[in-house]
């Protein structure tokens, strides 16, 4: 019983995680894009 309630606790946080972390990999991605993307216009 604690096994599957600990089991479904696991899956919420682990969703909350990816919900809460994909903002901030799309930032990443935004600013990652646009200095790479700066670096090869200056060079």
């Amino acid at each position: 019983m604690l096994r599957a309630i600990a089991d479904v606790l696991r899956q919420i946080g682990g969703a909350i995680a990816t919900v809460v972390t994909l903002p901030f990999r799309a930032l990443a991605r935004l600013f990652g894009g646009a200095s790479s993307s700066t670096r090869s216009r200056r060079a």
